[in-house]
């Protein structure tokens, strides 16, 4: 019987779960995930392998692992999300965050400037904030099955434009994996072009989105 195992650079399905000392932080496996949100919906997780679609950690230990057979993997924060940096912290003065409506809260999460920010204290008229990832510093264990090997070009573009991108653009596969977007858009296509061709096989070129085009999104949608 030959056991199928998977290879750097092959593109898989996973099933997992994170856990930061010892507690969940992260799943798409539904039992789990309940655990951190009873509302939340587990999500389908495609990654290329050994292409730092991961944290670090993680992404090593899929190589060389058989298909359909549950593991689980234990890193320190050098491979995982990093050690706390006191650099991090900072002061910011309360009339900010009034400005924009916000009433800071010691232990409260926040987006700002896209990153991740946690109220650590609020004194008099002024803010601490720490911009440290929450899983900084800590332990981090994943238990995970690699369910199947992904062969499907769709498949592998939208993971691609999921981790690359942040979101899945318009876009044809043809001879090449056509992007398109607004004007501007040329840059974030350009800085993936030869990540595409190496996994994909396939160049990704782009393509202005015309009246037209946008006019049919967004008919697509409703």
């Amino acid at each position: 019987m030959v056991v199928e195992t998977a290879k750097k650079n092959d593109f898989v399905e996973l099933k997992y779960t994170g856990y930061a000392n010892g507690i969940i932080f992260d799943s798409n496996i539904e039992e789990d995930l309940k655990k951190l949100d009873a509302k939340a919906k587990p999500t389908k997780t495609i990654i290329s392998v050994g292409n730092e679609m991961l944290v670090k950690g993680f992404d090593k230990a899929l190589e060389g692992k058989e298909i359909g057979k549950e593991y689980d993997v234990t890193f320190g924060h050098g491979e995982g999300f990093g050690q706390r940096d006191r650099k991090l912290m900072q002061v910011v003065p309360l009339k900010e965050f009034h400005s924009k409506n916000i009433d800071p809260r010691p232990g409260m999460s926040l987006a700002i400037d896209d990153r991740l920010v946690k109220i650590v204290a609020v004194s008099g008229a002024r803010v601490t904030i720490d911009f440290n990832s929450p899983l900084a510093g800590k332990e981090i264990k994943y238990k995970f099955t690699i369910i199947r090997k992904v062969s499907d070009e769709k498949e592998k573009c939208d993971a691609l434009f999921a981790t690359f991108f942040r979101m899945v653009p318009p876009y044809e596969i043809k001879e090449k994996v056509i992007v398109k977007g607004p004007k501007g858009f040329d840059i974030f296509v350009n800085a993936f072009k030869d990540k595409f061709k190496e996994l994909i096989g396939k160049s990704l070129e782009f393509e202005e989105m015309k009246l037209e085009d946008k006019k049919e999104e967004k008919a697509d949608k409703k």
